[in-house]
């Protein structure tokens, strides 16, 4: 009587291919992490840390709106809640990393990092003529590379881009405010945004299209806001802190914390936080309109909402305020602003009723185009 063992071939090739697998992965591995020193560990460590911790709290805030108020306090970077669907976020964050890449760049690139933290150079103050500036000229659109201006809504021949889930409709708009303009407040959340050097204002950037030189960033925008709507009347107080270094995660808590500060010593309904527009797929692109004989960039307003889930009581009043002046500017020099963008983030706007960001330019305009749009803008201002 002989014992009989069966052995099917299929069977002993499936777990020979799996062995010699399961070999080659173990060698590469430990290859790959012996080849790794200490440092390199820890900052691919620090990346993963960051990337899942913004990841699963963007999550959340998608999944349940009310734990943003917690994560806010984690400084969570409100900027990151742009994208219109979730999986893009995951994208922008995981695959691009492209605010990590921005912190090191300004940190690396920029000089004397000691040095330049205190925010001491600020551009000084210029020789401004508000009787210089002309009403009834003729304008045009003249961007070199111009993008379609999407919008779904029109009101009194002002454009909106309406990406919520809201209904705007024309009581919303028409509704009258009030607004208190005895004090302006201008900030920049974004403080290191510069734009592309020219002859007048050569400069090096530290970063991609970014400088801790508020001579050449936006700050020297805000700056020249300042001084037309000074010449005015008006009391402007303009916070030139940095919002986005050494860090830029988490520009918006920052910046939410310097314009409390601010208010509780002046308080004001009219609130900007100026920026440059941030398209990063094309740095050559630069609206820009024609307004006699100056080449201005174009703006656009930016307006908030609480269609995120955070708090926000005023967007309604922010929209009617951006409405009502760009159809002042729009009987003005037409052109010289894009449509109004209306988004579920609150981008700090829920602190007045008239609180808004307002993108100047982009990456392709030079600084010269960003203020001679400053002109016309305060002009704008005053008139309504």
């Amino acid at each position: 009587m002989f014992n009989v063992a069966v052995v099917n071939i299929k069977d002993v090739i499936k777990y020979l291919v799996s062995i010699i697998i399961t070999l080659i992965v173990v060698m590469f591995l430990a290859r790959y992490f012996s080849n790794i020193n200490e440092t390199e560990k820890s900052s691919k460590t620090n990346i993963l840390s960051a990337i899942m911790q913004n990841t699963m709290l963007i999550c959340l805030d998608e999944t349940i709106p009310g734990i943003k108020e917690t994560n806010k306090e984690l400084n969570v970077n409100e900027d990151l809640i742009e994208e219109e669907t979730i999986l893009g976020k995951l994208l922008k964050v995981e695959l691009n990393m492209y605010y990590f890449k921005q912190e090191d760049s300004i940190i690396a690139d920029t000089p004397n990092n000691n040095e330049q933290k205190n925010n001491t150079n600020v551009p000084q103050k210029t020789d401004v003529n508000i009787n210089e500036i002309q009403t009834g000229l003729q304008t045009e659109i003249v961007t070199p590379i111009p993008l379609a201006d999407a919008y779904t809504t029109v009101y009194n021949n002002v454009k909106i881009k309406n990406e919520t889930g809201y209904e705007i409709t024309q009581e919303m708009l028409n509704a009258d405010i009030s607004i208190n303009k005895e004090n302006m407040v201008i900030f920049h959340t974004h403080t290191c945004e510069s734009y592309t050097s020219s002859e007048q204002y050569p400069y090096q950037p530290t970063g991609n299209y970014r400088t801790t030189d508020n001579n050449y960033s936006v700050v020297r925008v805000g700056n020249e806001l300042t001084n037309y709507l000074t010449q005015y009347g008006y009391n402007v107080i303009h916070d030139v802190t940095y919002h986005d270094y050494p860090t830029y995660t988490g520009s918006y808590t920052r910046s939410l914390q310097t314009v409390e500060g601010v208010l509780s010593n002046t308080p004001s309904d009219i609130i900007i936080d100026l920026h440059r527009d941030a398209i990063g797929s094309n740095s050559a692109y630069a609206p820009t309109v024609r307004i006699g004989d100056d080449y201005a960039a174009q703006l656009m307003f930016v307006i908030g909402t609480n269609g995120g889930g955070l708090w926000h009581p005023n967007w309604n009043s922010n929209l009617q305020f951006a409405v009502k002046v760009q159809e002042k500017a729009n009987e003005m020099y037409p052109g010289l602003f894009k449509p109004i963008i209306l988004r579920n983030s609150r981008y700090n706007q829920h602190v007045g009723k008239a609180a808004c960001i307002i993108e100047v330019g982009a990456t392709g305009n030079t600084l010269e185009q960003c203020l001679t749009s400053m002109k016309y803008l305060s002009k704008i201002l005053n008139e309504i």
